[in-house]
């Protein structure tokens, strides 16, 4: 059996990666951090019945900025493979904080991989980097691949940069089997509720039951190439399968602007967006990224990964998904009155 160990598991992607690897019979490690309230509810259906049966995922309290916890959590559990999706990944928020970002999301990436030399994996493990789009920034070229440089334009991206660059640092100094995945934006149910295609199909749900009137979001201009994240995690291990690490794009190779995503969230429930949505700068970026669409041709080519969502049924899935949340919203609201 593989044991693999997922920082940011948690997460959107942690907990779809989580589900895969289970499913391919792993013992799956996750790292969460110690907070007053539980926050591992993208995992809880994972676990079975502990009464009748025992799972492979097991969870331990832990933090990037704590480097003497990963090396003691590296030296007790030998993994196999080692995902590292945990960051601060609100790219305004960044903006607002930046020093902690550059730590957890920059440095973070550091203390794994010197966790991995301190306990002796680099001939062992294989490890896989969550890069970002983001990291293109102001684009050099379009579409953007492996090989575009990159022009980060907020704390976030400049972040992923660093942790970016040491991954291949530490592949060619060291023999690590290092790789990773440049995702571009993808998207799910399970996306957290400040992220911007969340907010609008969260908001488009509720404004249709009549438990919201507005909805006010930033620059709608915004260009983004946006996939399914249940898919874009068999990328991720498909990385670590390879005999020899390297770097991947992995996107649809389409864009799409925010009014665009406004617009089909809206039309799945028969609503006008212009009617409620408004503006306000506050939710636009001091930099802002205006255009980001990837060519994942290398990924087909090596890894035999393509995505098969396409926009109009990723934006149908969240909005399903959001429309049962606000039904059992209204009806717990129902109840409330009565």
């Amino acid at each position: 059996m593989k044991k693999a160990l997922v920082t940011g598991i948690t997460g959107q992607d942690g907990s779809y990666l989580a589900e895969l690897l289970l499913e391919k019979g792993y013992e799956v490690h996750g790292i969460v951090r110690r907070a007053s309230t539980f926050n591992t509810d993208r995992l809880d259906h994972l676990y079975k019945d502990p009464l009748v049966d025992d799972t492979n995922l097991y969870l331990h309290y832990g933090d990037l900025a704590d480097a003497v916890q990963l090396v003691k959590l590296l030296y007790d559990l030998q993994p196999d493979e080692i995902y590292n999706l945990g960051a601060q990944s609100h790219v305004r928020v960044s903006f607002d904080i930046p020093e902690y970002t550059g730590d957890v999301t920059g440095v973070g990436a550091v203390r794994i991989l010197e966790a991995v030399r301190e306990a002796g994996l680099v001939e062992k493990v294989r490890y896989y980097q969550a890069s970002s789009s983001e990291m293109y920034g102001k684009v050099q070229e379009v579409p953007q691949v492996e090989t575009t440089p990159f022009w980060p334009r907020s704390p976030y991206a400049c972040a992923k940069v660093y942790a970016h660059w040491l991954t291949v640092n530490y592949r060619e100094s060291y023999g690590l089997h290092a790789s990773s995945g440049i995702l571009f934006n993808h998207e799910s149910p399970r996306r957290g509720q400040t992220f911007v295609t969340r907010k609008i199909t969260r908001a488009a749900t509720r404004i249709k039951l009549g438990l919201q009137k507005k909805l006010i979001l930033g620059n709608l201009d915004s260009k983004r190439d946006w996939g399914y994240a249940k898919e874009y995690v068999d990328a991720m291990w498909l990385m670590l399968q390879q005999e020899k690490p390297d770097d991947y794009v992995i996107a649809t190779n389409e864009t799409h602007t925010v009014r665009e995503f406004l617009e089909e969230s809206f039309s799945c429930l028969d609503l006008d967006w212009k009617e409620y949505v408004g503006f306000d700068k506050k939710y636009e970026r001091p930099a802002e990224v205006d255009l980001l669409i990837g060519n994942a041709s290398k990924a087909k080519e090596k890894l035999n990964w393509e995505p098969k969502v396409t926009f109009k049924e990723l934006v149908s899935i969240m909005v399903e998904s959001d429309m049962k949340l606000a039904e059992r919203e209204r009806t717990l609201a129902d109840v409330d009155l009565a």
